[in-house]
């Protein structure tokens, strides 16, 4: 599975102009399952996102989690992360099949709520109008394949 995370003061996502799910401080995460992704690969990239030390201490060093700051993550499904670049248009045929990718999502998902923390989403598979706060700006690429 692949994430980019990105440390926000808020976010939110919208579909068809109503909110769908909207959080204070913490982290966006987009996710995209890639084809042969299973439930141990979410349950490690759960893992990972919350344990992340990428906010700031009292000393302004990164060195605390989503955890350790009581933050929420908005989870929003993003399949172009699987994007293929060799060409100038875009493959995606290395992503998870529609209903595989919905499923590691949820399981995604409901592993960080397990972990404590809030979880709020956005819808899988519609288009999305998300809106952020950048906070630092920290943006972290992770992938269970790495």
């Amino acid at each position: 599975m692949r994430a980019l995370i990105q440390r926000v003061s808020s976010a939110f996502v919208a579909v068809d102009g109503q909110t769908a799910g909207e959080i204070g401080p913490g982290l966006l995460v987009l996710v995209c399952a890639m084809q042969g992704d299973g439930e141990k690969e979410s349950e490690w990239l759960a893992r990972k996102v919350v344990n992340l030390r990428i906010f700031r201490d009292d000393a302004r060093r990164m060195n605390r989690s989503l955890l350790d700051t009581g933050g929420a993550a908005l989870v929003v499904s993003q399949f172009t992360l699987a994007a293929e670049t060799k060409g100038n248009r875009p493959g995606f045929s290395t992503a998870a099949a529609p209903d595989e990718g919905r499923r590691l999502y949820e399981h995604f998902s409901q592993k960080i709520a397990s972990h404590g923390v809030t979880v709020a989403n956005g819808v899988f598979g519609a288009e999305m109008k998300v809106s952020l706060v950048n906070d630092g700006p920290v943006t972290i690429w992770l992938d269970t394949a790495e």
